[in-house]
């Protein structure tokens, strides 16, 4: 706890304060020890390039992988940044180009899902969300494993007005009452804990575990569901556009949720594959024997639970 916190206090923070030109100076210095001295996750990294695009060369696959760790380093220092960035610098960098599919959302008082993964900069998002969008901003998260790190990262998160809620208690969280209706980031690309409890399909190649969390909530909580795409403009600058999935998610049939925000969401990685997080161990889950029983057990529950 004590080295937590010095290191927060006298190392973090003072270098979050520094200007973000500063900061990208650091981590350019950074990208150049990892693509020739100390590679970072390389193994993962060429491994999840290798299944996903089997088709490319080693050479067309090195240059992505070469350009993320170019995005990912950018990332670090926009990571660090987030603490203590602010509100008019996110309100510069961090944008939204069609508002207008949440406020008209807004209007009929419906609350939402806010699906993606983590592709370009989602840390601006949860920062910023509570003042682009006129919602209450809520974003879900497992807790990391430093109960001071956790504390405190989520209050620089929150200090715009976002509300950060942990995936074990969010049916409480989002019961309480709110004056504006409420939108929930949720980040879906995550490997799943559990195999048996995951929804598969094909994704970047591959047969693939995908969190079912998402379309779950929006059928037992009633809400919309807008997929985001986040687009780099340049460094430092992100657009972020909006794609409705629907606005009533018990009219559609068990996996249609899923299946739509997945696949916006290789079609971002196939448009531009570095800005997606490659270091991640994304295909840990092995395909269960007998997955078309499987599916079948899992539309059975779905449709008894949401459809009767």
């Amino acid at each position: 706890m004590i080295l937590a916190a010095f290191a927060y206090y006298v190392l973090v923070i003072p270098i979050s304060l520094l200007p973000l030109p500063i900061l990208y100076l650091f981590t350019d210095f950074f990208y150049l020890l990892i693509i020739t001295i100390v590679p970072y996750r390389s193994k993962v990294i060429d491994g999840n390039l290798e299944r996903s695009f089997p088709n490319l060369s080693k050479k067309e696959r090195d240059k992505i992988k070469r350009k993320y760790y170019r995005h990912f380093t950018n990332l670090l220092a926009e990571g660090i940044k987030n603490l203590t960035i602010s509100k008019a610098s996110l309100q510069r960098r961090f944008k939204v180009r069609n508002p207008e599919i949440m406020e008209e959302l807004a209007k009929k008082n419906r609350n939402v899902l806010l699906v993606s993964g983590h592709y370009n900069n989602w840390e601006w998002l949860i920062t910023s969300q509570a003042f682009l969008f006129p919602f209450e901003a809520y974003g879900i998260g497992m807790p990391l494993s430093s109960k001071f790190w956790d504390k405190k990262v989520n209050e620089r998160r929150s200090r715009f007005g976002m509300n950060v809620i942990h995936a074990g208690n969010y049916r409480e969280a989002l019961a309480q009452p709110t004056d504006l209706p409420k939108s929930v980031l949720v980040l879906s690309d995550q490997s799943p804990g559990d195999a048996r409890k995951s929804y598969w399909t094909d994704f970047l190649n591959q047969q693939t575990a995908v969190l079912f969390g998402a379309e779950m909530m929006a059928n037992e909580l009633d809400y919309a569901v807008v997929f985001f795409t986040t687009h780099r403009i340049k460094r430092g600058y992100y657009e972020m556009e909006l794609e409705i999935i629907t606005e009533d998610a018990k009219s559609l049939s068990w996996g249609e949720i899923t299946e739509k925000h997945v696949h916006l969401l290789e079609k971002q990685i196939l448009d531009k594959p570095q800005f997606w997080l490659w270091s991640h161990k994304r295909w840990k889950r092995e395909v269960p024997q007998d997955l078309d029983q499987l599916k079948r057990s899992q539309i059975e529950k779905f449709t008894k639970r949401y459809r009767s």
